[in-house]
């Protein structure tokens, strides 16, 4: 089968995190142009690719592509994919998929009547260590999960010189919790299942340059009685946890500690008995070690394998739609002072989440 012929639309940050991904690839994949608004930018990053071309509008290259990742301000995913998409191309969307749910259900019925794939960008279903965890999850390993929370401390400084568009929720999308919890929101959906209800409380508190949020607190119950717990900020100026998920079960917890890149397992706890002081017997096993860089490699070869199969991505339009409109619901439910009912909102008729 001939190469799949990739552009990249867009080189800043995210373009750089996602190149990362593209070693080992040369008889599968051939990147052929790079596009930015900044011409040196686009030069800078085609320079890494023989033969490719750097140019500033990506109508020039639709011609020359099968595909395209396309790593934007928020507000473009919408028009720029639609033409790209009406184009016959398949596309690797950056997360989050669009501004509105009207604009993705726009850019999945272009993809669907163009019959090209459509995939998210949500990187962290393929890294290792989060993979690892969904099985042992699924399987029961260390038996019933009743609570998973996942933890994302960094600082994300938007300023007018360095992504002025991320400090505006019309064009950012939301605030922290749209731009990067959505990340999280699809795990824990991915790992819990259906939601039931759900709270988010958020602050722009040592975040100023944000206008709506840039640091999130999300709780969510799941049909089975489960709860899923996020925690993410643009704010830390230190941390401890960084990154970092735990999942307690009813025979343990598991830990994927990302900044360690390891996935443990704590065990034999004792007892607590109130009025006596507890044996601390806990035990630490290492389950995994893995390299983070590996997600990205691992997200692009799906997509690879999604345009050459026509199979449907993991992290699927559809799919990924799902934990968008969570994070809407919880912004309205925010707003009016109230829990937010996350019945209904399509996850059972995507059964391969």
């Amino acid at each position: 089968m001939a190469r799949v012929r990739l552009g990249i639309v867009g080189c800043g940050g995210m373009s750089k995190a996602h190149l990362h991904g593209f070693y080992d690839l040369d008889e599968r994949m051939q990147v052929t142009a790079l596009v930015d608004v900044m011409p040196e930018k686009a030069a800078v990053a085609a320079a890494l690719f023989a033969g490719a071309r750097a140019v500033t509008d990506f109508r020039e290259i639709l011609d020359d592509v099968d595909a395209l990742l396309l790593s934007l301000p928020h507000h473009l995913h919408h028009p720029i994919g639609m033409t790209c998409l009406k184009a016959g191309k398949h596309v690797l969307m950056e997360k989050p998929m669009a501004n509105t749910e009207a604009e993705c259900l726009d850019l999945i019925a272009a993809a669907e009547e163009a019959g090209v794939t459509l995939m998210v960008g949500y990187v962290m279903r393929y890294h290792p260590l989060a993979m690892e965890m969904k099985r042992l999850l699924q399987e029961k390993a260390y038996g019933d999960v009743f609570h998973v929370s996942l933890w994302t401390e960094q600082l994300t400084i938007c300023s007018e010189e360095r992504m002025p568009w991320a400090m505006d929720h019309r064009t950012l999308g939301g605030g922290q919790l749209f731009s990067h919890g959505c990340h999280y929101i699809d795990l824990l959906l991915w790992y819990l299942g259906n939601p039931v209800e759900g709270a988010h409380i958020g602050t722009n508190l040592g975040t100023p340059w944000m206008d709506w949020e840039g640091t999130s607190d999300v709780s969510i119950r799941f049909e089975d009685g489960s709860v899923g717990y996020h925690m993410g900020t643009w704010g830390a100026r230190g941390s401890r946890l960084r990154y970092a998920f735990h999942a307690h079960c009813t025979e343990g917890m598991l830990e994927a500690d990302f900044a360690g890149n390891r996935l443990l397992v704590h065990t034999g706890f004792k007892r607590h008995t109130p009025g006596q002081e507890a044996e601390d017997a806990e035990t630490e096993t290492v389950l995994m070690e893995a390299e983070s860089a590996k997600r990205t490699h691992a997200q692009i070869l799906h997509f690879l394998d999604c345009i050459e199969t026509g199979a449907l991505p993991r992290t699927s339009a559809r799919d990924s739609l799902q934990s968008l409109r969570v994070i809407w619901r919880l912004y309205e439910a925010e707003r009016a002072g109230k829990l937010a009912d996350l019945r209904g909102l399509g996850l059972v008729d995507f059964p391969h989440i």
